[in-house]
């Protein structure tokens, strides 16, 4: 009994040695730098430095962007008050009197007055 017994023992030894032999490889591969986790942890961490730079990166335009987008509301606010004030103050100017539909023929005109004719230069 004694003899199965150390049998077994020793068998159950030898099982866990070699399941602690598997393992140990397995976790050397799983903690691998290029190939395992450990690999893709380092890519992760390199990833989030580089967007933690463009985060910020990004930051700063929309900053600049949020400054300049509010120098030109207020440009854009005072051009068009401005305009408000001219157009109000061309509502004080008088009403335009309708141009004549035809002059009046020299022949019509008081005869003692001198009679002046304009001409364009193309016309002779």
């Amino acid at each position: 009994m004694d003899l199965i017994a150390d049998t077994l023992l020793v068998a159950g030894a030898l099982g866990a040695g070699f399941y602690c032999f598997v393992l140990g490889r397995r976790l050397k591969r799983f903690n691998n730098l290029e190939k395992g986790v450990g690999g893709a942890v380092a890519v992760l961490s390199a990833q989030v430095d580089d967007l933690t730079k463009t985060l910020a990166a990004a930051q700063k335009t929309a900053l600049a962007s949020t400054e300049k987008l509010t120098e030109l509301t207020a440009r854009a606010e005072l051009t068009s008050r401005q305009l408000e004030l001219q157009i109000a103050s061309l509502h004080d100017l008088p009403a335009t009197q309708p141009a004549e539909k035809t002059p009046t023929p020299p022949a019509q005109q008081n005869s003692s007055a001198p009679i002046f004719t304009r001409r364009t230069a193309g016309v002779k």
